[in-house]
Parts: C-alpha cells; structure tokens; sequence
C-alpha cells in the first residue's frame, strides 16, 4: 500500500452520469453508497452495495480514484494504491 496517491493526475473535474448509480438505475437495481469516478464521471455504488458498480467499473476501465458521492463526505480512494484521501 502507498503513502501517497500515485494517480492524482487522472483526477478531472467531472460530470457525474447519473443522479445515482448509472448501473443499478439500468437494471433496477439498489445501492447503498454512491462513488463517482474522477476520470469519467461514471456514478457507481459502493462495494457495501449488492453489485458494486463503482468497483467493477475501476476494474473494467483502468481509471483508478473515486470520490464519495455522499453528502458531506469529500474523501477519496485511490483502487491500485489502497489508499483513502481528502484534497486541500
């Protein structure tokens, strides 16, 4: 595990692309957490979700930090790293 996200240059400002996770509003299903990706904008759910979305779109489009959708909550995760980190 880093000491530091090796992978800040992939965060972008970013449009998320749904009002909740993309997949699951898809196929009908549920979420419990939203994470949206900083290098897409993809909106996923949390691996406490049924289908982790926001997991499985890491692994299936190399992009490698997400940031907590919810409500007063800022941090981010850095997957490749296993890092867990807030800006400024």
């Amino acid at each position: 595990m880093a000491e530091t996200c090796t992978h800040l240059d992939t965060i972008h400002d970013v449009t998320p692309s749904a009002q909740g996770c993309e997949d699951c509003l898809r196929s009908g299903g549920s979420w419990v957490h939203l994470r949206l990706c900083r290098e897409c904008g993809h909106m996923g759910c949390c691996d406490s979700s049924p289908a982790k979305h926001a997991t499985a779109h890491v692994h299936s489009t190399g992009h490698p930090i997400v940031q907590s959708a919810e409500p007063g909550e800022s941090w981010f995760w850095c997957y490749p790293d296993e890092l867990a980190f807030e800006l400024g």
